[in-house]
């Protein structure tokens, strides 16, 4: 193994992850953290760990100065940047390699051709992989901008031509709508992603989000079949399953086929995700952009597959070609898994960081709870609130869901509010049990069982 101590440059629960897979290949571990995170779970686990700044994220977990430094400081061969922060940035992943080190991820440049939703648009048509009609790469004029917008036809949906995570996205149903909506996509993608350009896609009504893993090492990929993620609010998922119960197998060969198609033209290194809108009545899909970097959900595909993601990414950046061919992936049952956040939805899902002053995580067969809590922990209120992903599994989806009940049933995290209420309702809706939903089915779902919830 090329990489014999690890910098981990995130928090969280996806630091504790990755800790957990490096400490099976041998490879010791070095924690970046903020002051904020001094105490955090990961820190804890880490052989070792180093402060980068104080608690906002762009003085610490942005800071791609403090985090070379920190690196050098501990003697790092390598560089995991988990998800979110600096995980689909380019210049760091240039940055990293012109220290000397290994980035755990793709390079720079299919960073910035897949990470960038223009540019992996534009990669995909080149595939021979169908997109959603839209814009012919980012947008920066706001006239050019009106007039395509007219020509694809209303609705519209103004995206972030860089990053993710539901941020600079807004949908226009008119010409005036537009008009007002289209800065402030600019705007906010400015602020979360230091790049306000912007493309446009039509909006497909009642669209699934369906979307596809896959593995490269620099010369061929592998997909590990696909997850739905069509359970959202506002545009952040909330629920994921894998496989997907909608997918006729003919589509599904399509569809997977066609993601390793795109991941070897731009010869893909690493874990990464395809995502598509899968349109249940004509049964096409449509490629929308790549995530160049683990998921939060990537839980679901190691348990219908057995396959460790994260710690197949690692031996890929170390050097290593592919140990897996496309026949040793086998799709076994379907797993489910639900993010459980540091929010009250009483109030709006507003953040409610606190003291963690019980925990209880559940047990027993196909079920897995991948958190950064234990009991006493005081969960800052400087970061995204996801404090852990509950996973099961069975043989069918059914009893996958029965045992997401009971699973849920047996989670406890006391002093502080949790979106677990949401998911128990969720679990047990007769709409979600037989999977008629869309990525705009949860936000009305919402409004009508708000008193369920929160009885």
């Amino acid at each position: 193994m090329a990489i014999g101590r690890l910098l981990i440059a995130n928090r969280g629960e996806i630091a504790v992850r990755i800790i957990r897979a490096a400490r099976e290949l041998g490879i010791r571990t070095v924690q970046a953290h903020s002051t904020a995170d001094a105490d955090s779970l990961a820190v804890r686990m880490a052989d070792e760990a180093v402060e980068i700044g104080p608690p906002q994220a762009a003085k610490s977990y942005l800071n791609i100065d403090a985090l070379l430094a920190a690196a050098r400081k501990s003697g790092a061969d390598a560089v995991h940047p988990g998800y979110g922060f600096l995980a689909e940035n380019a210049n760091f992943a240039d940055a990293v390699t012109a220290a000397g080190l290994i980035f755990v991820g793709p390079s720079g440049d299919a960073i910035r051709i897949m990470g960038d939703k223009a540019a992996a648009r534009a990669a995909a048509e080149a595939a021979g992989v169908p997109v959603v009609p839209g814009s012919d790469g980012r947008i920066d004029d706001p006239e050019r901008a009106r007039i395509v917008a007219r020509a694809i036809g209303f609705p519209v949906m103004i995206k972030a031509a860089a990053g993710g995570g539901g941020r600079g996205i807004r949908i226009a149903h008119d010409q005036g709508e537009f008009d007002t909506l289209m800065p402030q996509a600019s705007a906010e993608a400015k602020a979360a992603f230091g790049d306000g350009g912007l493309y446009i896609e039509k909006v497909i009504e009642k669209a699934r989000h369906i979307e596809v893993q896959i593995l490269g090492d620099g010369n061929s990929a592998i997909h590990c079949f696909e997850r739905e993620c069509s359970l959202q609010r506002r545009r952040q998922k909330l629920w994921e399953e894998a496989p997907s119960v909608v997918l006729p197998q003919a589509v599904r060969e399509k569809l997977c086929a066609s993601a390793v198609a795109l991941a070897e033209s731009v010869k893909y290194r690493g874990a990464g995700t395809l995502e598509y809108l899968y349109d249940d009545e004509s049964q096409k899909f449509y490629f929308i952009e790549m995530n160049t970097r683990i998921q939060v959900e990537h839980p679901v595909t190691e348990m219908i597959t057995g396959l460790d993601l994260v710690r197949e990414m690692i031996r890929v950046a170390a050097g290593e070609p592919l140990r897996i061919s496309q026949d040793d992936v086998r799709m076994n049952g379907h797993a489910i898994e639900v993010r459980i956040n540091a929010e009250d939805p009483a109030k709006n899902f507003m953040p409610a960081p606190g003291t963690i002053a019980s925990l209880r995580i559940p047990g027993g067969p196909g079920t897995r709870f991948d958190t950064l809590l234990y009991q006493g922990y005081q969960v800052p209120p400087f970061y995204d609130s996801l404090l852990g992903k509950l996973i099961v599994w069975d043989e069918m989806r059914g009893a996958a869901l029965d045992r997401m009940v009971r699973a849920l049933g047996e989670l406890e995290i006391g002093g502080i509010k949790t979106t677990k209420p949401l998911h128990q309702v969720l679990a047990a809706d007769p709409e979600v049990r037989a999977a008629r939903f869309h990525t705009r089915w949860l936000e009305p779902w919402l409004e009508q069982n708000a008193e369920k919830m929160f009885a």
